[in-house]
């Protein structure tokens, strides 16, 4: 095993902020991947749902572990997610991995997800309140149905971009379960990214769009860049952290949608 000291790098900065912030290494690592190192697209979609789903498999434990999984949250999201991750692989399959017309999509769905995920970061507090108030109903009802139109919605992000399944996931389960403590949703947004994000890989893997090198070479950085950035969380200035989190993720999925 060859390590590259640049992704390794790299992976130990994103590794921190996931740990300081919460928020999925998908909407750092890809972009960063296709801004700064000039990978192919789906060359980094592909190498980084495999990250996310080795990394996001230590939380579920630790969450396992600590009984803050709702297994049935995370089958309902997984209905819904499952299918519609099989289908943009068929799709990716079909249209080429190299073809301009999936390059575009990708590159689209990451802008979209990314600006997405920046509004969720920044106004989650004000966006729970206001939905919560207008449908009471949430986690009575339709959390059922609305759940796995969740899950297929993250699944066509997840699958093209690798982003939507921290920040937006999470965001959708506080509104459609506002009874549930907040580290059960976290801990059954986690749960449920990683078959997500290990499916996805694994049809990345399967056409030929993960470079297991640069994986090696990310979680070498990655392990130890989210241990740290765990237990210095206590100590960081959460809310300015997220906001700038949120601008830096807004600039770049402007910069993904314009380029």
């Amino acid at each position: 095993m060859v390590i590259q000291p640049a992704y390794a790098v790299s992976g130990l900065l994103v590794g921190i902020l996931v740990g300081l912030t919460g928020v999925g290494g998908g909407s750092l690592m890809t972009p960063l991947l296709m801004l700064v190192f000039g990978f192919h697209p789906t060359t980094a979609v592909g190498t980084d749902l495999l990250f996310a789903a080795a990394t996001k498999t230590v939380g579920t434990t630790i969450h396992s572990a600590g009984k803050t999984v709702d297994w049935r949250i995370v089958g309902r999201l997984a209905c819904g997610s499952v299918p519609a991750t099989i289908l943009c692989l068929a799709g990716i399959a079909y249209f080429g991995v190299a073809s301009n017309g999936v390059t575009n999509a990708i590159s689209l769905t990451l802008g979209v997800a990314l600006l997405l995920s920046a509004i969720s970061l920044v106004f989650k507090g004000q966006m729970v309140k206001f939905i919560s108030r207008r449908y009471p109903s949430f986690g009575v009802e339709a959390s059922y149905k609305y759940t796995i139109a969740v899950g297929f919605v993250l699944g066509i992000l997840v699958s093209l971009s690798s982003v939507g399944a921290g920040a937006l996931g999470t965001v959708a389960l506080i509104v459609l379960y506002p009874r549930l403590p907040l580290v059960t949703i976290v801990g059954s947004d986690i749960a449920h990214a990683v078959p997500l994000t290990l499916l996805a890989g694994i049809g990345h893997w399967y056409l030929g769009t993960v470079n297991f090198s640069l994986l090696e070479s990310l979680l070498v950085g990655s392990i130890p860049g989210i241990i740290i950035g765990s237990y210095t969380a206590r100590y960081a200035p959460d809310g300015v952290l997220k906001a700038a989190l949120g601008i830096i993720l807004a600039v770049v999925g402007g910069k993904m949608l314009f380029h």
